[in-house]
């Protein structure tokens, strides 16, 4: 199972599973003990994110680029998601709102090697 429903300043619970930061820097202020594993590169690219934040793209250009960032990176996808099949994972960033967030086309992009 894949969760996107937590950000990673949300406390750690045991049904979290294996949490996973997916964010190019890491946040301020989080220990390296709230998170289980840190996949930066599986985060939005940085310039992706200045356009999106500052309203210079909107999301479905968002998601089209993010989409063509992960190009590549099928195996870390592949594997997370062979490690969903075995038990939770949950991917982490500092936004609280999964459906305005790039975990929500990660998701998608590791559940379709499933």
């Amino acid at each position: 199972m894949i969760r996107i429903q937590k950000s990673v300043y949300s406390p750690p619970e045991r049904s979290d599973g294996k949490r996973v930061l997916v964010m190019t820097l890491w946040p301020r202020g989080i220990s390296k003990d709230k998170v289980d594993v840190w996949l930066k590169d599986l985060g939005t690219p940085r310039e992706l994110i200045r356009r999106y934040k500052s309203g210079e793209i909107k999301w479905p250009e968002f998601r089209k680029e993010y989409q063509e960032s992960l190009k590549g990176k099928e195996e870390v996808l592949r594997r997370l998601a062979l490690e969903s099949k075995k038990g939770t994972i949950t991917l982490l960033c500092t936004e609280k709102d999964p459906s305005a967030c790039h975990r929500s086309i990660l998701k998608e992009a590791i559940e379709s090697f499933l």
